[in-house]
């Protein structure tokens, strides 16, 4: 089947399952940015429950996770999902809260949001990432909250508290690994930092994140790779190695919170 008629029918079979109030197309195929491989990034936003088990009937390949299982903590935003092949189209389908993404809008328009683990990403995801999908989202079935100006409040304060994270990750690979010699761990964490002061440049920008995967090249901090290319394990140089990417992303985020 073509396109559309791929997204109609995944939208009327996801839009079936059991409290499911709403279907949506995400990611790089509803952004515009994808490549021919992209895969499909679909979310199921439901309220109250969802069995995942209803999931697994539909009979498509792959895996499916049960509620909270891309999580260590209960009751978040990102609560789980499946990778599933569907017509020989890799995809994915995210569980959505309706009465977590409720409270989540609400605390971002009060400048408020937890920073929750997520698996492969470096510096866990904000919550209110949830706002960022719903703005771009290309809705296949059902109805959401209509998101798509940047909370004010959440501008002002959502880089202060990342550019913390990645002040103490600057000086905790300093004290401890640098000094030390330790490049994996020392990179590591200026890796996380680095993340770090990207979400909190593209927050004073009022840009959308909706995942890691291009944070440096919006933040526009790809220099940041090229500094740590000349990483070895010696102590006094990747002392010097620390100093200079937080040096290169203090200005980063003292000019992104000159536009506020």
């Amino acid at each position: 089947m073509n396109d559309d008629a791929f997204l109609t029918y995944v939208g009327d079979r996801l839009g079936a399952l059991p409290g499911v109030e709403a279907v949506t197309l995400g990611g790089s195929r509803a952004e515009g940015t994808n490549r021919p491989d992209s895969d499909w990034d679909f979310s199921i936003y439901y309220r109250g429950d969802f069995d995942p088990q209803c999931l697994r009937d539909l009979g498509w390949p792959g895996n499916v996770g049960e509620l909270g299982s891309w999580s260590s903590t209960p009751n978040t935003v990102f609560n789980g999902g499946a990778w599933l092949t569907i017509d020989g189209r890799p995809s994915d389908v995210h569980y959505r809260d309706l009465d977590v993404i409720d409270r989540v809008i609400a605390e971002a328009h009060e400048g408020r949001f937890e920073t929750e683990p997520l698996w492969f990403h470096l510096s866990g995801l904000p919550s209110y990432l949830v706002l960022a999908e719903l703005a771009v989202k290309q809705v296949l079935t059902g109805e959401l909250p209509d998101v798509a100006e940047y909370p004010p409040a959440l501008r002002e304060h959502a880089p202060d508290v990342w550019w913390r994270q990645a002040e103490a990750e600057f000086d905790y690979a300093r004290r401890y690994h640098a000094v030390s010699g330790r490049l994996t761990q020392c990179v590591g964490l200026l890796a996380r930092a680095a993340t770090c002061t990207a979400h909190a440049v593209l927050a004073a920008r009022g840009i959308w994140v909706t995942n890691e995967k291009q944070l440096f090249k919006h933040a526009n901090l790809d220099e940041v790779d090229r500094i740590l290319t000349t990483a070895p394990p010696e102590p006094t140089v990747l002392g010097n190695l620390v100093d200079r990417v937080q040096t290169f992303c203090a200005e980063a985020v003292h000019a992104a919170r000159s536009t506020l």
